[in-house]
């Protein structure tokens, strides 16, 4: 894949300080909060001076029972298109079953039956895009009892048995090492990581024991600690900064920017 840069999550609540900060090389919108047809002005003016913009998906649920909406593909597959976008990229993730909608990106139970339904639904989700897909490992606050495999051995057999790219967030994994224990260094050893499309990087907080992903806040240096060790395994194509409330000065989303370009030089620096 080409590379990509360092980005920012596209929101309607930054599109000016988008439009003015300079070191932006692309960005990430949410589909479900766009119309194909009517995209904002803010992303054709970035569109117009030829950054990437790739659609990113919430509510797709491809570690579901059921096979992936038609209708949501091909909204995907319209987003994807109007932006001209190099991929798409969802969760693997589960958000709804028998109608009812869970409200959040659930963890997939890691069972191998469990696997079957997935890598059936990300085929099928495959078959109805028009560029690539890549799949985000999410942030949890429990795990299945029923679990077989860790999330990365499950990412690993699933990109085995897809070609699926991998959309890795660092602040994910460290999430998940601090709320269950999953280390996140081993995961990054199990990961297929040439199969890497690109890598997020967020903020959080912890409160009664538990982290929070809220992407509210700075990136702890643990999580750029942790996207050098992933920068030492591998060059991502590459890495963009989510943020999605309590928005900040222009100055301090500059600084995450930079931070996180550090964090990846200090790869080349430890090699």
């Amino acid at each position: 894949m080409a590379g990509l840069g360092v980005g920012i999550g596209w929101r309607s609540e930054l599109d000016l300080t988008i439009e003015r900060m300079a070191g932006v090389d692309f960005l990430e919108v949410v589909a479900e909060n766009i119309k194909p047809a009517h995209l904002p002005e803010s992303l054709r003016v970035l569109r117009s001076r030829g950054l990437p913009v790739i659609p990113h998906g919430v509510s797709l649920g491809v570690g579901g029972a059921e096979p992936p909406s038609p209708a949501r593909l091909a909204h995907l597959a319209a987003c994807a298109q109007a932006l001209d976008a190099p991929l798409v990229s969802e969760h693997l993730a589960f958000v709804r079953g028998g109608g009812v909608e869970a409200g959040h990106l659930l963890p997939v139970p890691r069972t191998r039956e469990s696997l079957k339904v997935v890598v059936e639904n990300v085929r099928q989700a495959q078959d109805a895009l028009p560029v690539p897909l890549a799949l985000e490992n999410v942030a949890a606050i429990f795990g299945w009892p029923e679990d077989e495999l860790t999330e990365a051995q499950f990412l690993a057999e699933l990109v085995a048995a897809t070609g699926v790219g991998l959309l890795i967030d660092v602040a994910n994994l460290y999430t998940n090492q601090f709320n269950l224990g999953l280390p996140a260094v081993a995961a990054l050893d199990t990961l297929p990581l040439e199969h890497l499309a690109y890598v997020h990087v967020a903020g959080g907080y912890e409160h009664g024991g538990i982290w929070h992903d809220t992407h509210t806040a700075e990136a702890p240096q643990v999580v750029l600690d942790l996207l050098t060790e992933l920068c030492s395994r591998v060059s991502p194509p590459g890495v963009l900064l989510e943020w999605d409330d309590e928005y900040p000065s222009d100055a301090v989303l500059a600084n995450e920017l930079s931070r996180i370009r550090a964090a990846m030089a200090m790869a080349g620096e430890d090699g």
